[in-house]
């Protein structure tokens, strides 16, 4: 484990993310895994079925972070581009991936067979490797510090859970919630202090995030501590906890 934040950037691509028909639920997915491998997502792009957009994004965001992510767009209808743009952005061609093709022929032997259009799925950039994908068939794809998945969240899911442990990162960052009914304004003052005097550099850095909301007619907030090291974490939290009970205020262990 290395002490340095790894950080990772991703792509997700798709004309249905971006006109509100389809709801993305990867950025959450791929958030919450990579802080469990000890890489923290550092930013997100939505970007259109278009090659030019993604190319920009994918170079942008491979550039800036250790790993670059892309979700969706590689599926066997003619507006799935992500591959043929991953590879323009790499200045590599695409190839028919060998395992890829066995792989799909395996999985459609009994479903009509191997067509043009099915075809598609074993199509890489030159020099990639594969991902494996128990859901349908279909591999995601690795090269370089680029992983292209499915767009589809549990088949996402799938490809997730068959990189866990392969990359390098530090340490998981962890994270406790504390809840209370008090407008965020109120105590914003508390919350800039506690976040300075626990202030770290690097993986050592703890911070405070403050998600306020609205309900049962009252106003209140919820308060997420985050670290790397589990007593500096705790200490943060703990003091965070003192100095609002110390207005008179009850915190909720966990959130409300």
């Amino acid at each position: 484990m290395n002490d340095r934040i790894w950080t990772a950037g991703l792509v997700v691509i798709g004309d249905e993310i971006l006109s509100g028909r389809t709801q993305d639920r990867n950025v959450a997915q791929l958030a919450s895994w990579l802080n469990v491998q000890g890489i923290r997502l550092a930013e997100v792009r939505v970007v259109s079925d278009r090659t030019d957009a993604i190319v920009e994004a994918v170079n942008a965001l491979r550039t800036r972070n250790d790993y670059c992510f892309t979700t969706g767009g590689i599926g066997p209808t003619h507006d799935d581009i992500t591959v043929d743009a991953v590879a323009a952005a790499l200045g590599v061609p695409v190839v028919v991936h060998p395992e890829a093709r066995a792989m799909l022929e395996r999985h459609y032997e009994t479903r009509g067979g191997l067509t043009e259009a099915r075809l598609r799925m074993a199509r890489v950039p030159e020099g990639a490797g594969l991902i494996p994908n128990r859901m349908s068939g279909a591999p995601g794809i690795r090269i370089d510090n680029l992983f292209i998945l499915a767009g589809v969240p549990h088949i996402t899911a799938g490809m997730l859970d068959a990189l866990t442990g392969s990359l390098e990162g530090g340490r998981p960052v962890l994270a406790r919630t504390l809840g209370c009914w008090v407008p965020e304004s109120e105590i914003a003052d508390i919350l800039r202090a506690v976040e300075r005097d626990h202030s770290g550099e690097g993986a050592d850095a703890v911070s405070i995030g403050s998600y306020p909301f609205f309900r049962e007619g009252k106003v209140g907030a919820n308060f997420v501590v985050r670290a790397t090291d589990q007593a500096r974490l705790d200490a943060c939290a703990d003091d965070l906890a003192a100095r609002v009970a110390a207005t008179g205020r009850t915190i909720v262990e966990g959130g409300i």
